[in-house]
């Protein structure tokens, strides 16, 4: 059995409810692992979430809770939302489980026996909501000067000194910054590969405390030679990308799994990813070629010039963009999810606004995609009886060969953006076709040939665009799980597995094949269904 194609996400911190910028990495995952099980490949995807720390702790005691009932209670959150955003994960991991807490201390225990962890006091600067440590060099000041702002999150950074155990970063400085020349995809888009490159050219700090004392911290994983420890929460939620495949536990599986093919991140976790990860890999005396393939770093969401963020104010809850703005809508949670992958090119920063994502519904869904499904139906069940109709004796003529060529070269196009995790431009490619076909209804005119009994060139064309359709909804199946699956059924292929290689098949319907029940994919409430006539 050869390599499945592996996608994680970030272990998401459950100190508060699930957001947009939660939901935008996931479903990129969940969109590029579709595709990938369309092509036939094995697949695996793995998410989860990041549940020891100080932030965590400090929410529990908050909300009155223990911290394990209140991680308890928040994952749930989570869980419901991959549910209503059809999340089609392989496994959940929870940072609090014990198959995770095993391989954490296993890989410390590793570390300390081979004497790459050192213990020290640490002097400097603090930073909670990041739970990050910051040196007086890396903040360009010393820490006698007046208390400076955490250059991650801006916040006010707390003078701490403490005892912890230690895993040296500039000495694994000059390997890391050959492998990542060496390597010029590991890190995309070019801007974060530059950014990460950039970081690599100042000297790194000495250190990273991977664990925190237990008198401070009493929410983590033991460390297991020192009783006055925990493990630093980021050290933790990192090595959950190999203690799922069952690093040093399932041999056979992690050859399988491991590396994974794509790390989604957002942009502000990147030097934990681009930086730590790999030093802590390399460490625990992974090879070059066992190092993660590709590190994506998308960009943020923002309302107006503003980032979203929790102590601002200003976060979208994708569950109440579904539930409320999008009341309603049949398959809201895919609108969601065609908005979020559409808008913005993967990898720069976007705007979110109800009145963009009510302009995708109504322009690209309702009037381009729901319409073209719409009308071709009608005009099947009238002029067809609502059957695949059988083609005209000379078949594809001349003047449709473009809608064919167009169709038959889609997954070619899909391929070329996906390879680069272009998702909007893989979608534009989709919607290119389903706005070529509409332009071919008007053009074609079949309610035309219908009046003037041209009845084998009508079936020529109603068949021309239930091909074209049939392609649409193969490939739009990563990005619109539900709205695929519904054009599926209304051509009549409900039982029929959808696979990528059926698109280069033309004709891929069954001439006689009674067409599926009828039904507007997008509604509005205004809405005057056009059809020929």
């Amino acid at each position: 059995m050869g390599k499945a194609f592996y996608i994680t996400t970030p272990l998401y911190y459950v100190n508060a409810a699930p957001h947009i910028g939660h939901s935008y990495t996931t479903i990129a995952a969940d969109c590029l692992a579709r595709y990938h099980r369309l092509k036939g490949e094995e697949v695996f995807l793995l998410t989860g979430t990041d549940e020891h720390g100080q932030k965590i702790e400090q929410a529990a005691a908050d909300a009155e809770e223990t911290p394990q009932h209140f991680v308890d209670r928040m994952v749930e959150r989570f869980t419901a939302l991959w549910q209503l955003l059809a999340i089609s994960y392989d496994d959940f991991i929870r940072t609090t489980e014990a198959r995770h807490v095993q391989i954490v201390q296993a890989c410390l225990r590793r570390l300390h026996d081979d004497h790459q962890l050192f213990h020290t006091t640490y002097q400097g600067w603090y930073c909670t909501p990041c739970e990050t440590f910051w040196t007086a060099e890396e903040l360009g000041q010393t820490p006698a000067a007046s208390t400076p702002a955490c250059p991650s999150c801006q916040r006010p950074l707390e003078a701490v000194t403490e005892d912890g155990w230690y895993l040296p970063l500039r000495a694994s400085q000059a390997w890391l910054q050959g492998f990542v020349r060496s390597h010029p995809r590991v890190v995309q888009p070019q801007t974060r590969f530059n950014e990460v490159a950039s970081l690599l050219e100042q000297p790194l700090p000495e250190y990273l405390c991977i664990t925190r004392p237990r008198q401070r911290v009493g929410w983590g994983i033991p460390v297991p030679f020192s009783q006055q420890h925990v493990t630093y929460v980021w050290f933790d939620a990192l090595l959950n990308y190999i203690s799922v495949p069952g690093y040093s536990r399932e041999p056979e599986r992690f050859q399988r799994l491991w590396p994974a093919d794509v790390h989604l991140i957002g942009k502000d976790i990147l030097r934990h990813h681009a930086v730590y990860w790999p030093i802590i890999l390399h460490a625990l005396g992974f090879a070059d070629d066992e190092m993660p393939r590709t590190i994506f770093a998308h960009g943020w969401w923002k309302i107006g010039e503003q980032k979203m963020s929790k102590s601002r104010g200003n976060i979208v809850d994708p569950t109440v963009v579904i539930q409320e703005l999008l009341e309603g809508q049949p398959y809201a949670a895919d609108v969601y999810r065609y908005f979020v992958l559409r808008e913005v090119p993967f990898g720069q920063d976007g705007g979110f606004s109800d009145e963009a994502i009510m302009t995708r519904l109504h322009a690209d869904l309702a009037n381009d995609l729901g319409n073209l499904v719409h009308r071709t139906g009608s005009m099947m069940d009238r002029y067809c009886q609502g059957r695949v109709p059988m083609p005209g004796p000379v078949g594809c003529a001349v003047e449709d060969e473009a809608l064919r060529q167009e169709a038959l070269g889609l997954p070619k196009r899909l391929e070329a953006s996906m390879d680069l995790l272009n998702f909007s431009g893989a979608l534009e490619a989709i919607f290119q076709l389903v706005n070529h076909a509409n332009r071919y209804i008007e053009t074609r005119a079949p309610w035309q040939l219908a009046q003037a009994s041209q009845t084998a060139r009508l079936h020529t064309v109603l068949g021309m665009l239930a091909e074209a359709i049939r392609i649409v909804a193969i490939t739009i199946e990563p990005f619109m799980p539900q709205v695929s699956s519904a054009i599926w059924h209304q051509l009549g292929l409900g039982s029929s597995p959808k696979r990528l290689v059926d698109c280069s098949r033309w004709p891929g319907l069954i001439a006689g094949q009674s067409m599926g029940a009828r039904a507007v994919l997008f509604p509005r409430k205004d809405r005057k269904d056009v059809e020929g006539s």
